[in-house]
């Protein structure tokens, strides 16, 4: 019989996720890993395998996360749109600047591999995929509810949210001030949500 793991799992890979998270990719070692995690290198190979794996674990985990709070926040929301300016608000929300030059984990890893590992873009349409959709609803939620132009085209609007969001997240890792970063944000959603003709 295998012997039961004797740490905790959720605590290693959220360590594990910073690590990659601030160091990207290739400039984290196992060395990085084998000290943030506390694991020897028998443990950890053992429970996620190389680094390449545990990279892709770490990266599924952090998207479901994210997926599984962007649709209880629509749940919740007051209103559709609500969703919608929060999503993509989100890289401004810290006044420090400090959350927008850290990006997005997903964002990062798909700027620094997609191209040569296939399994990470894989990933990242899975994700975005599953994020326009959830938008989406958040969009047609808000037209029943009077809140965008009923000739908007939900599903186009919602690519357009998204793209828009990757493009704040991609201003906030330069350092852009974080008082532009947000009149950029705002200055978008009123373009692209245009509410419904008085």
């Amino acid at each position: 019989m295998p012997r039961p793991r004797e740490f905790d799992e959720d605590r290693v890979i959220l360590a594990i996720r910073d690590e990659f998270w601030d160091k990207g990719y290739a400039a984290t070692s196992m060395d990085d890993l084998l000290r943030v995690s506390g694991l020897g290198k028998g443990s950890l190979y053992g429970a996620f395998g190389d680094k390449r794996s545990l990279f892709l674990r770490v990266l599924r985990h952090y998207d479901d996360a994210n997926l599984l709070t962007l649709r209880e926040r629509l749940a919740s929301a007051a209103r559709g749109i609500d969703l919608v300016r929060e999503f993509v608000l989100s890289p401004t929300g810290d006044p420090t600047g400090a959350v927008a030059r850290r990006g997005c984990l997903l964002a990062n890893s798909n700027a620094e591999l997609a191209t040569s590992t296939p399994d990470v873009a894989a990933e990242a349409r899975r994700s975005y995929d599953a994020i326009t959709a959830t938008l989406t609803a958040a969009l047609e939620r808000a037209q029943r509810e009077g809140d965008l132009d009923p000739g908007a085209d939900p599903a186009e609007t919602a690519r357009a949210v998204l793209v828009a969001q990757l493009g704040l997240i991609a201003l906030g890792r330069t350092g852009t001030d974080i008082d532009v970063l947000t009149t950029a944000a705002r200055s978008t959603l009123a373009r692209l949500l245009p509410t419904p003709a008085q």
